[in-house]
């Protein structure tokens, strides 16, 4: 794949068998000569204010997900996503990522 416009799927995974929750994108990919690629793209319907709220919230906490294409049963690519004031998504592939993230909740 060298060019990709369509659709996807984000999913945020709490561990391996968690997922928290999924956002439809409209994508375009481009892959770059030494294999890398980079993804732009805008959630595919405009988010509620419930759903906006967890996006922010994921966001916050680690903005690493993985991305599903037609077909995949789970996301195979880790990406770090990126939101612009104007909702536009940045989306670049994450491969070093372990998954590990340090969260501190402060319930008082």
């Amino acid at each position: 794949m060298e060019h990709f416009v369509g659709q996807a799927r984000l999913e945020w995974w709490a561990n391996q068998s968690t997922c928290l929750e999924m956002y439809d994108i409209d994508i375009t990919v481009t892959v770059g000569s030494v294999g890398n690629w980079e993804g732009t793209g805008r959630h595919a319907s405009v988010l509620d204010t419930t759903q906006r709220e967890g996006w922010d919230f994921l966001m916050e906490m680690d903005p690493h997900f993985s991305i599903a294409f037609a077909g995949e049963d789970r996301g195979r690519i880790t990406v770090r996503v990126i939101e612009a004031e104007d909702g536009t998504l940045t989306l670049v592939e994450a491969p070093g990522w372990d998954g590990s993230v340090s969260v501190t909740f402060d319930l008082t």
